[in-house]
C-alpha cells in the first residue's frame, strides 16, 4: 500500500513520501541539556511497523515529557523513536490500515510513542483519532497527549463519577485546561489552582467554579468554603512534595489524589492515619510506557464520550504561541518559564 502510494507522490511533491534512502527535517535533542540542545536535523523517514501508520505531520504539541526528555531525566521506552514529540496531526500517507476504518488521506491526531518534532511520524492506528470536526491541524495536534492522561487518570483510575468535585491543580498547564473542560463540560464542578490572579481568572473562564491563585491564597481553605467544609472528591496533581499533605486535608471522605507529574518533588510526609480513618486513596501513573491495547481503549472513550463535546463546541482547544518546527528550542524555553496558558504547537 505504502510503496504505491510512493511513486504517485514522489516527483509531485517537496517532501517525500518514501521510505529507505530518503530523509525527513525533524528535531532531535543533541545531547541532555537546556533548549538550545534542541537542533534542526536530517533523518531517515520512519517506517511504519505492522499496526502502525505513517502520518505526514502539519502539527506537533509539546508537553511536559518533551521537557523531561531533553533534560535526559525522560528515558525513551524500548523500540520507540528518540526524537521529541508525544503529539501530532496530519495525513495519513501510508502504513497498516487494515480493520481501521482510515484511508489513505485522512486527517488524524495521533498518540506517538516519540518523534512528533518531524516532518512524519509512525503512531499505532489504534492510537489515532479523527481530527474533530471544526478543528484545523494545530489545534487538533494539542489534543491527543492531555486528553489522553486526563481521561485515564481522572475518569478511568480514580473515577470521577456523577455529582462528584475534582481540584486540578496547575490549572493553565496543557495539562490543566484539558481538566478543566472536560469535567465541566461533563458536569463536575471544578477548582483550579494557578500562580498568578490573571491565570487563576482564565481557569474561571474555561470552565472552573473558582480559580485559586496558590501565591496569595490557601487553596485547602478556599476549597473547603466552597464546599461547606466537605472537601473535594478527586484531586489531580502534577506537583507532588509538600503539596501531599494539604492536599490529604482538603479531601472529602473516600476522595482519591492521582499523581500525573512531580514537579515540586518525589518525597512527602503523609498521615497514614488520615488515608485509613477516611479511606482515602492516594495513586498516580505515567502514560507513555502503557501497551497500545490500553491506549487504544482510551482513544475509544474519548472518540465516543469527548470527541461530541468539542464538535459541539463545549469543549475547545487552549493554543498560547505556535512555533515553526525550527524555534523548537524556543518553544520549550517558553514552556519552562510557565509563562504560557494553554499549549504550545509546532507548526511543521
Amino acid at each position: 500500500m505504502l510503496r504505491s502510494l510512493v511513486g504517485s507522490e514522489m516527483c509531485i511533491r517537496d517532501s517525500v513520501y518514501t521510505i529507505k534512502g530518503f530523509t525527513m527535517r525533524a528535531i532531535e535533542i543533541t545531547q541532555p541539556g537546556p533548549p538550545d540542545v534542541l537542533k534542526l536535523c536530517e533523518r531517515p523517514m520512519p517506517e511504519p511497523k505492522a499496526g502502525e501508520i505513517l502520518i505526514k505531520v502539519h502539527a506537533a504539541g509539546i508537553n511536559r515529557p518533551d521537557v523531561l526528555q531533553r533534560t535526559g531525566n525522560y528515558p525513551v521506552p524500548k523500540g520507540a523513536s528518540d526524537l521529541p514529540g508525544l503529539e501530532v496531526a496530519g495525513e495519513i500517507v501510508g502504513g497498516d490500515l487494515a480493520g481501521s476504518g482510515f484511508k489513505l488521506g485522512d486527517m488524524v491526531c495521533a498518540l506517538a510513542q516519540g518523534g512528533g518534532y518531524a516532518e512524519y511520524c509512525t503512531a499505532p492506528v489504534e492510537q489515532c483519532l479523527p481530527i474533530p470536526k471544526g478543528l484545523d491541524a494545530v489545534e487538533a495536534a494539542s489534543l491527543p497527549e492531555t486528553f489522553f492522561t486526563v481521561w485515564s487518570n481522572v475518569f478511568d483510575r480514580v473515577g470521577l463519577s456523577e455529582g462528584e468535585t475534582l481540584l486540578v491543580q496547575g490549572g493553565t498547564s496543557g495539562i490543566g485546561v484539558t481538566a478543566i473542560q472536560i469535567a465541566t463540560a461533563l458536569g463536575h464542578r471544578v477548582f483550579a489552582t494557578a500562580g498568578s490572579d490573571e491565570k487563576a481568572r482564565a481557569c474561571e473562564v474555561m470552565g472552573a467554579e473558582r480559580g485559586i491563585n496558590y501565591k496569595t491564597e490557601d487553596f485547602v481553605e478556599v476549597v473547603k468554603a466552597a464546599t461547606d467544609g466537605k472537601g473535594v472528591d478527586v484531586i489531580l496533581d502534577m506537583v507532588g512534595g509538600d503539596y501531599v499533605p494539604r492536599e490529604i486535608r482538603c479531601l472529602a471522605d473516600d476522595g482519591r489524589l492521582v499523581f500525573i507529574a512531580l514537579l515540586g518533588g518525589n518525597k512527602s510526609e503523609v498521615s497514614l492515619g488520615q488515608i485509613l480513618l477516611r479511606r482515602l486513596t492516594i495513586t498516580g501513573s505515567t502514560l507513555r510506557p502503557r501497551p497500545v491495547a490500553f491506549k487504544a481503549a482510551i482513544a475509544k472513550q474519548l472518540r465516543e464520550r469527548v470527541w461530541p463535546l468539542i464538535e459541539a463546541g463545549k469543549i475547545k482547544p487552549v493554543i498560547h504561541q505556535v512555533f515553526p518546527l525550527e524555534e523548537a528550542a524556543q518553544a520549550h524555553a517558553l514552556m519552562e518559564s510557565s509563562t504560557h496558558i494553554g499549549k504550545i504547537v509546532l507548526k511543521v
